[in-house]
């Protein structure tokens, strides 16, 4: 599994103090990224395909999405469209 993609309700995201956490921003590029630990994110703006170095699997997410990344996953990021998200690791 490279990640758990799903389309968040306000309430579910309040329950997470997801608007609280921290925003990373980066722009329209590849780069590998390995998790030392699991991330939740919201989208807020942007467009990803994240690809498993291991297995080939992708998935592919946006604005509005909440992306829940397993610990221990090795990735390639595909910015397609620049991102903003919230973020929280562990």
């Amino acid at each position: 599994m490279v990640a758990i993609v799903e389309k968040p309700t306000q309430e579910r995201l309040q329950s997470l103090g997801a608007t609280k956490w921290p925003i990373w921003e980066k722009e329209t590029s590849v780069f590998d990224w390995e998790y030392d630990e699991s991330e939740t994110c919201y989208i807020l703006a942007g467009k990803v395909k994240v690809t498993s170095k291991s297995t080939g699997e992708s998935v592919e997410f946006g604005k509005g999405d909440l992306v829940i990344f397993p610990q221990g996953l090795k990735c390639v990021w595909e910015i397609s469209e620049d991102v903003r998200k919230h973020y929280r690791f562990g």
